[in-house]
């Protein structure tokens, strides 16, 4: 049986865009207004986003875009989140950093990290959408489809679930992106891509053209 990618989601440059197409702008925001703005327009209903850093912010916002989609008839405990990123919380850390270099501002505050591990972002997706399945979060040097595919098909095959939001939200300093994915097993009606490390590169691939165009 194939696992078929339902729907994905990009989220890049103050544009969000589902299976390609865009659903909302904020051009002139900083990444501050424009998350603040996206979510906004998606009215979750979820008050803990606040509490949040910029990177789980994106990945919650990613999840939310593509939550029509979830097969909500599946057992909690049967998707599973896994996702990941190249740079996990060095945003935060260069924050708490700078605490402690400003001799005139030496204030380091553990308050810093509050809501800002990469598990905290899988974490509320999962509370959101009562997910119970598998939750990971995986740093790689550069996205890996190869690594993610096979360890999300691994799961599907041992029978331990049978849908998975994954991809790939990371935040540097030279800018931020979110790419994630739902995917499940069942029939293909041959119009969606299934879940191959090939088909996830290439819809990934898409932010990249997304990002030429919108520079």
């Amino acid at each position: 049986m194939p696992f078929v990618i339902e729907t994905y989601c990009h989220i890049r440059n103050n544009r969000i865009f589902r299976d390609g197409k865009l659903i909302f702008e904020a051009p002139d925001a900083d990444l501050k207004g424009f998350l603040k703005s996206a979510y906004k327009f998606l009215n979750p209903g979820h008050a803990k986003f606040y509490k949040m850093d910029e990177l789980s912010k994106l990945g919650f916002l990613a999840a939310e875009v593509l939550s029509p989609a979830f097969d909500r008839e599946l057992p909690p405990e049967e998707t599973a989140v896994i996702l990941s990123n190249t740079h996990s919380t060095w945003i935060t850390d260069i924050r708490h950093q700078e605490t402690i270099t400003d001799e005139d501002k030496f204030f380091p505050s553990p308050a810093i990290f509050v809501y800002t591990l990469p598990n905290i972002m899988t974490g509320e997706i999962s509370i959101r959408h009562k997910f119970r399945g598998e939750n990971a979060f995986f740093i790689f040097e550069k996205f890996n489809p190869e690594f993610l595919v096979d360890y999300v098909n691994q799961l599907i095959m041992s029978g331990k679930i049978k849908a998975c939001l994954g991809g790939y939200v990371d935040q540097s300093i030279d800018g931020y992106e979110a790419f994630v994915y739902y995917l499940r097993s069942g029939k293909n009606d041959g119009k969606k891509p299934e879940h191959t490390a090939g088909e996830v590169r290439k819809l990934y691939e898409m932010n990249n053209e997304v990002k030429k165009e919108i520079i």
